[in-house]
């Protein structure tokens, strides 16, 4: 489980947002060729102001998702409605293929940080979170890690960015003394 940062904004504005930040995104060469489930009626009549669109992009949160096969993805958290008390769910990633049939992680994540997997064969990987690509909730993913056959990823963990680079720190430290 993990607790998201709550923004106010109706549904309509998230969901106009998305569509907009994913076109960003497309002209910037990162393709999202997944479609934002919305009305897309609703969102043609939510203009939102660049002042807006600035607020709710700094308040933006991606969610990662990594299924056992090695396929994951990062997905905005504006994608995901609030649900209340007996909610029924939605699909956080699309499962089925070569995608696999389970989910082994699922939590926020920061474009800084790095990425730790590890698998039931005691392979591990580490690779920086840029590399994931942002797509739409309901989509497969990309391949972060490939299995071996009858081989699963039990074990996914982020790393925090440390805020620097980690051999630079060592040689100005050694300089110094």
């Amino acid at each position: 489980m993990a607790v998201l940062g709550r923004v106010d904004a109706t549904p309509e504005e998230r969901a106009a947002y998305v569509k907009h930040a994913n076109a960003m995104r497309r002209a910037a060469g990162d393709e999202d060729d997944t479609p934002v489930e919305a009305d897309d009626e609703a969102v043609a009549d939510t203009a939102l102001s660049l002042d807006r669109i600035a607020e709710l992009g700094a308040a933006e949160q991606f969610i990662l998702t990594v299924t056992e096969t090695g396929f994951g993805k990062r997905s905005s958290a504006y994608e995901y409605r609030r649900t209340g008390r007996g909610g029924q769910g939605l699909t956080a990633h699309g499962l089925g293929g070569r995608a696999g049939t389970r989910l082994a992680a699922s939590f926020p994540v920061e474009e800084d940080d790095d990425l730790l997997l590890v698998t039931s064969g005691g392979q591990m990987i580490r690779t920086p979170m840029n590399q994931v690509r942002i797509v739409g909730r309901a989509s497969q993913g990309v391949t972060i890690f490939r299995t071996a056959e009858g081989e699963r990823v039990v074990s996914v963990e982020r790393l925090p960015d440390s805020g620097g680079d980690e051999g630079a720190d060592a040689v100005e430290g050694e300089g110094e003394a």
